[in-house]
């Protein structure tokens, strides 16, 4: 028998040196399941932790709120979440205005804007810019804090003096995402309104005509609607984001690894979480009545 490799015992079979190719693999699949299960069990954790900050960590759940909402110091002006997912979907009604009008307009239906405001811009428009903007925003801020307290040792402080880590750092800052989403999402939803209108009233559409249309087929069912879907990916898209920032490594290189990680994962989960939201509201009935 021949000698085994160095620090391995004599006699025993050695699959990666044999079958490199194999390994990689089997060690890829392998390692791959391995992460979506510490984050399932870090995911169940942060939401069965909500309660334990109810109780025991409000005032820095209060403070989150605040720092995500407004900013702070001089980035409330120009940096707050108010301001930027405002000007995104400001920004996206206004392009939306553009091209509705420019394809209605060449079928002689541009009296249709207020339809398309009323129709599409809460199905559709002002629910993904919002959750992008989230992401964007709040999310990428929350992965750099939990990153940068990572490679610190804060959070290794925290668990010392008897801090549960998990509750006070990933569980509030769930919380006040979602807290401050919805507001953010209301901001959302008029700003789309105000962007669409203004383009409408730029090519000279009456004001009466484009209120009738918006009335008629504006629904408050699907404002609710789209309201729970947003909060929905945004329970989502805080979780991945607080995941990704609790378990950075590798320095501050690391850290911006952790938030370009996060944004993309995220995004790509929220859109999938949004279309199959929007699939089962509106898959079997569109709630869609071309009346008066």
């Amino acid at each position: 028998m021949s000698p085994g490799l160095p620090g391995e015992s004599l006699g025993t079979a050695v699959p990666s040196r044999m079958y490199p190719r194999v390994s990689r693999v089997a060690g890829g699949f392998a390692a791959g399941w391995n992460r979506i299960g510490s984050q399932t069990r870090f995911y169940a954790e942060t939401l069965g932790s909500i309660g334990d900050v109810l109780v025991n960590y409000r005032i820095e759940m209060v403070r989150l709120i605040a720092q995500m909402s407004l900013g702070v110091g001089s980035m409330m002006m120009i940096g707050g979440t108010v301001v930027v997912i405002g000007v995104l979907v400001l920004a996206s009604a206004t392009l939306t205005g553009q091209l509705g009008w420019n394809i209605l307009q060449g079928v002689g239906l541009e009296a249709l804007m207020g339809f398309l405001s009323a129709f599409v811009n809460v199905r559709v428009v002002a629910p993904l810019i919002a959750t992008v903007g989230l992401s964007a925003t709040i999310g990428a801020g929350a992965t750099a804090q939990l990153g940068a307290m990572r490679i610190n040792e804060e959070i290794d402080a925290l668990e010392v003096i008897g801090v549960r880590s998990v509750a006070y750092l990933a569980s509030s800052r769930v919380i006040a995402g979602i807290i401050v989403l919805i507001p953010l999402y209301c901001v959302a939803l008029l700003a789309s309104f105000f962007g669409l209108r203004c383009v409408t009233a730029i090519f000279g559409l009456s004001s009466g005509v484009y209120n009738h249309y918006f009335l008629t087929f504006l629904n408050p069912q699907d404002i609710l609607g789209t309201l729970l879907q947003v909060v929905l990916t945004g329970t989502v898209v805080m979780l991945i984001h607080t995941y990704y920032g609790y378990t950075a490594a590798g320095g501050p290189a690391g850290v911006g690894e952790a938030v370009g990680r996060a944004v993309r994962a995220s995004l790509i989960v929220a859109i999938f979480v949004l279309v199959f939201a929007a699939l089962a509201t509106y898959g079997a009935h569109g709630n869609f009545n071309l009346s008066g």
